[in-house]
């Protein structure tokens, strides 16, 4: 875990934030609704697939996983993000409810303190 950690570029650190506000927005959102998630599933294969023609590598499935896991992932956390939020009185990403607005602020910053003070460790 430690070398993962340590190995963590800036982008792919911001990504892992963008995870932790989405799974926050879910705790505090969630609805079991089955069209929201069978929805955002339909969205996540044809938006997937689009993304991974789009890299223009025929062997995009087998040169990174995670690539590819991201490419389907991201439509899914996007479109099932904007289902759960609507209504909710939301600005952009950020949640009117303050306590919402701090965990996922402070989860995201905690993240990237940890990844820093391992990056600052192991040097």
């Amino acid at each position: 875990m430690m070398g993962y950690i340590k190995s963590l570029s800036l982008g792919k650190s911001v990504l892992w934030c963008y995870l932790i506000w989405y799974l926050v927005t879910v705790f505090f959102y969630f609805d079991s609704s089955p069209s929201i998630w069978l929805n955002s599933i339909g969205l996540s294969v044809i938006i997937g697939f689009a993304l991974l023609l789009s890299v223009g590598n025929s062997n995009a499935w087998s040169k990174d996983i995670w690539q590819t896991v991201r490419l389907f992932m991201t439509p899914f956390c996007v479109s099932s993000f904007s289902s759960l939020i609507k209504g909710k009185g939301y600005f952009l990403i950020f949640s009117p409810q303050y306590h919402v607005l701090f965990i996922s602020i402070g989860l995201s910053l905690f993240f990237l303190t940890l990844v820093w003070g391992v990056k600052s460790w192991s040097r």
